[in-house]
């Protein structure tokens, strides 16, 4: 039975090294993205920074232990079997759970998810005793500790709201102090802002952080306590002397440092308050088998976990190596880098293509802020009104000629995003208090994009259903963790060990499958920085060449799966088809950014690219007209095609790829003599269209053809002729382009 306990031990700490990995590439968006956005210096410098931060968080976490141990449920009320159904059930579920958001490239909470996860499995456990014993359902309270459960999620759901308008606040005074042209203002007001943010850091991190740790001795720690005002005096005048000195005489730009000490700070708070999140049940789990190992002749089935209520005092050594493991994926994880992605687009201040949609209630409120915006600057003197908007002019900040330089927002608004969410997060880990550090620094972050106005009229209601897209997620979280562990406890404390092995398989071939959809995703898409860095031919060039291609592939795999019946190819297809029309969308809607870099081309050039990304959206939207009724005939089991209607579609989906060859030969290589023998290869195919169009005609007078399948032939044949003109009126444009750009 030791064996059995040793393994479960054993599994415990694989899965904790496992969630290391996972959740650290959820969570560390949280400290990186305000460095990454604003680009306050090359990324890893950046992560050089955030990897000291983790290490000496690690090492402050150890009083945030107890979480996991007691703040859920009771140990005192449960044998060792049952904690140790409760603690892999959490672990099994927390990285299945994290490995979703992260390959979805949502940022998610690590401490919501693993709430609520040991609540889910301690209600089960407790739910099964219950009934085992034959006591009252009421008596759940007696194993579930809903005081502390509801504290927490309370506390998390606060923070959402406090992180939200603190933010907001703070970003608004500091624009207001700064401006845009916040290099004027750096020389007056710079060094003050400097102190505040570098006094504010030190006494939540450093005094707050060292408590929890035996760093500091007893006598040292209660002199820290008892002169805090005097010391953050101190603290406030030494850090405002000093970066005055480098303002004024070696004029440097003190927001960097201000920048990447909040994200040495940020990075220290979240391995303080989250690093329970990844190792703090794996501990527990070692605790107990360490006190089944103390009571020799104790069956695990009779062995009460009352040492689990005690203090917490977890080993240094074990912190450091979480910290380690955590550096590690810091340097290494792809998809944390996915998953920054998300967070920045949202708050970025330039307007372009936006990753999501818009809502009915997006646009109600965006309709509501404006109106109560028009009703507050009624009543606003226009002075004041004048001098507010002089402050949040976005216009008089830096430029820059390439797109890939600029970033998504400026050292400002980065200094706010870092400071404000470090401190918000170092007090409640001072509370010991485990707030959601992605909740904060995501609403943190929202509140002064906000309050910086980068969510104008042309973005607002795209940036507002992003919010609640991920605020869903977030509540989708608590709902999957809950119900996901209470499954996986119910199967362990019913299966055994058998129910274990089969979990734990299921387990790890969902991580598989994530990581190869991952790396398929990751491989798909376009490198956009480097597509900026070309020429403009060579952009646009590049962007016909990929989508024809496409185009070519989809044509063909439709009438495919449309000729053979094939519902899943089918449907793989229609999954190409809508790839291919959001990567046209993002061109177009990247045409402004793109077209504001040609300052050394022509006029004519860039009104030849918006033609040629025209005619790209066009083609790749009149594909979905043949993609999408294909699939819905065949999913509806109506009739298919005659054979000679799959013939007719074959020769013609035959031809079209030769033209689109032709095309394809004539762009790369830059010889537009071909043109003229092109346009006559698409008339024949035009011609051979009217042709098959006749005898459809002919069939129907016939009756030799149903009305579903004349209506999705023709309609076909019809999305096929404008493929036709809009592909050479692209190669058309396409040579004008080239052309006009070579004079």
């Amino acid at each position: 039975m030791e064996h059995y306990y040793l393994i479960l031990t054993m599994l415990l700490l694989v899965l904790a090294v496992v969630d290391l990995v996972v959740g650290v590439s959820n969570d560390a968006v949280n400290f990186l993205n305000s460095a990454i956005g604003s680009k306050v210096a090359s990324r890893h410098w950046i992560l050089l920074v955030a990897s000291v931060g983790v290490l000496v968080g690690a090492v402050f976490s150890s009083g945030m232990m107890e979480i996991a141990r007691k703040g859920i449920f009771r140990p005192e009320f449960f044998y060792m079997n049952e904690i140790m159904i409760i603690f892999v059930a959490v672990m099994l579920s927390d990285i299945i759970i994290l490995d979703l958001f992260n390959s979805l490239g949502l940022p998610t909470s690590t401490t919501v998810s693993i709430v609520f996860e040991l609540l889910g499995s301690a209600v089960a456990v407790s739910l099964f005793k219950i009934i085992g014993n034959g006591e009252n359902i009421a008596n759940m309270a007696n194993y579930i500790n809903s005081g502390k459960a509801l504290a927490i999620i309370s506390g998390i759901l606060v923070s959402v709201v406090v992180a939200f308008t603190v933010g907001s606040i703070v970003q608004f005074i500091a624009r207001m102090l700064f401006s845009f042209n916040y290099q004027k203002s750096m020389k007056w007001v710079g060094s003050i802002w400097g102190g505040i943010a570098l006094t504010a850091i030190t006494y939540f991190i450093v005094i707050k952080g060292l408590k929890a740790t035996t760093l500091v001795d007893n006598n040292t720690m209660e002199y820290i306590l008892n002169n805090i005002p005097t010391l953050l005096l101190y603290s406030f005048l030494l850090w405002t002397i000093i970066f005055q000195v480098f303002i004024s005489i070696f004029k440097t730009n003190i927001l960097r440092f201000v920048v990447l000490m909040g994200t040495f700070a940020l990075a220290l708070a979240f391995a303080g308050n989250d690093l329970v999140n990844f190792i703090g049940v794996s501990m527990a789990g070692l605790k107990s088998y360490q006190v089944l190992l103390a009571n020799p002749g104790i069956s695990p089935n009779q062995l009460l976990m009352s040492d689990l209520a005690g203090p917490v005092n977890t080993n240094t050594l074990y912190l450091l190596i979480a910290g380690f493991i955590m550096v590690i994926t810091l340097w290494t994880s792809r998809k944390a880098q996915r998953v920054t992605k998300t967070e920045i687009g949202l708050s970025k201040q330039e307007i372009g293509y936006e990753s999501f949609g818009s809502t009915q209630l997006a646009r109600v409120i965006v309709r509501i802020s404006r109106n109560f915006s028009k009703s507050i600057q009624k009543i606003t003197p226009k002075a004041v009104s004048k001098y507010i908007d002089s402050r949040f002019d976005a216009t008089k900040a830096r430029t820059y000629h390439a797109q890939a330089e600029a970033p998504a927002y400026d050292l400002i608004r980065a200094s706010v995003n870092l400071v404000v969410a470090s401190i918000l997060i170092s007090s409640a880990t001072s509370l010991k208090l485990p707030l959601s550090t992605t909740y904060v620094t995501f609403m943190v972050a929202m509140g002064s994009s906000l309050s910086d106005r980068a969510w104008g009229r042309e973005s607002a209601v795209y940036r507002i259903t992003g919010v609640f897209t991920v605020i869903a997620g977030w509540f989708l979280t608590a709902f999957i963790a809950f119900t996901l562990s209470f499954i996986v406890a119910a199967a362990i404390y019913y299966g055994k060990a058998p129910a274990l092995i089969i979990i734990v398989i299921i387990a790890i071939a969902i991580l598989i499958k994530s990581q190869l959809v991952f790396r398929k995703k990751e491989k798909e898409e376009i490198d956009e920085t480097a597509e900026v860095e070309q020429s403009i031919v060579q952009k646009c060039t590049t962007d016909v060449k990929n989508t024809l291609e496409e185009v070519i592939k989809v044509f063909s795999r439709t009438i495919d799966g449309l000729t053979s019946e094939d519902r899943k190819l089918l449907k793989h297809v229609n999954a190409d088809v809508e790839d291919l029309n959001l990567n046209a969308k993002k061109l177009k809607y990247n045409v402004y950014n793109v077209l504001k870099q040609l300052e050394a081309d022509s006029i004519e050039t860039g009104h030849y690219y918006i033609q040629v990304i025209d005619y790209l959206r066009e083609i790749a939207h009149s594909l979905t007209f043949v993609s999408t009724p294909s699939l819905q005939h065949i999913e509806n089991n109506h009739k298919g095609l005659s054979e000679e209607q799959a013939m007719e579609l074959k020769s013609l989906s035959k031809e079209v790829s030769k033209l689109f060859n032709e095309i394809l030969t004539i762009i790369m290589e830059n010889d537009f003599t071909e043109i003229p023998d092109t346009i006559k290869h698409q008339q024949d195919i035009l011609d051979l269209l009217n042709k098959y169009r006749k005898k459809q005609v002919k069939r129907i007078k016939n009756g030799e053809t149903g009305t579903r399948i004349s209506v999705l032939y023709l309609g076909i044949q019809n999305e096929i002729k404008n493929i036709l003109l809009q592909s050479i009126n692209l190669l058309k444009a396409q040579r004008d382009f080239i052309l006009n750009n070579v004079e």
